[in-house]
């Protein structure tokens, strides 16, 4: 019994001298050029890990003043965060943090936990610049389906093609299918893209086992895409034996006459 008692007290004090060094080393890295910003920075670490929401959101707001709070615990912040609103505002600080904050966030993507793998790319999605498009597009291949959506709507309005296959995936199984629609459209801005999309989806018409419903949200996706092969495709689906697809292929043949 005392064995085992000093064995806990020699981890828990381990445990608060291994958090201590860590908050030392992110306090370091901020670079402080006096006691005021290294106070600074220790206030804005407390107000990270405080269970008050109200509090939380205004660190990270604050996060990019002349003292920054460093990027690794933003990223733990973030990646821990079940607020929307901090959440929010943690994602905000991130796009604006500098180098660092897209790897590790990339890192989250192979949690364990699926909450965090969301959580990672969500903000990967508010950060810009081609790094971030790297890690999205590895991303596509992650086997959590909700991680290869989120990656393949930013890439969609990034104008990304390798998106495609997830977004008609997405109108299929109806998730975010509306979103996965629009990112489409983005991509279809050149002729040889919006022929490839309008293909895509006619062959996932064709031979998909998808159910009636899913069938439907094909044929509007072909709504937004512009071009001869998506018009033709709409003119074979109108003839279409699902009498639903059919009706919707034929009114947005309309829809193009009339533009």
């Amino acid at each position: 019994m005392l064995v085992g008692d000093l064995v806990r007290q020699t981890r828990e004090r381990i445990e608060a001298e291994t958090e201590l060094l860590t908050r030392l080393h992110r306090i370091d890295a901020a670079g402080p050029a006096a006691w005021e910003d290294v106070l600074q920075v220790v206030s804005l670490l407390q107000a990270l890990g405080s269970k008050n929401a109200d509090a939380r959101q205004r660190a990270a707001l604050s996060s990019v003043d002349e003292v920054p709070v460093p990027v690794e615990a933003l990223v733990e912040a973030a990646l821990s965060e079940t607020e929307p609103n901090v959440a929010g505002a943690l994602r905000w600080a991130l796009a604006r943090s500098g180098g660092g904050g897209p790897a590790l966030l990339a890192e989250g993507l192979d949690s364990p936990v699926a909450a965090v793998r969301e959580r990672a790319v969500q903000s990967l999605a508010g950060i810009p610049g081609g790094e971030v498009t790297a890690y999205l597009r590895d991303a596509l291949a992650n086997p959590d389906v909700v991680v290869r959506s989120h990656a393949a709507l930013v890439l969609g309005t990034r104008g990304v093609a390798d998106a495609l296959p997830t977004l008609i995936d997405m109108i299929v199984e109806g998730r975010n299918d509306t979103d996965a629609a629009d990112a489409l459209s983005v991509l279809a801005s050149d002729t040889v893209t919006a022929d490839r999309i309008a293909t895509g989806l006619v062959d996932r018409l064709a031979h998909d086992t998808a159910e009636a419903a899913g069938r439907g949200r094909l044929t509007q996706a072909l709504a937004g895409i512009p071009g001869a092969r998506a018009s033709q495709a709409l003119v074979e689906l109108s003839q279409d034996g699902d009498r639903a697809v059919a009706l919707t292929a034929a009114y947005l043949l309309q829809l193009r006459d009339v533009r």
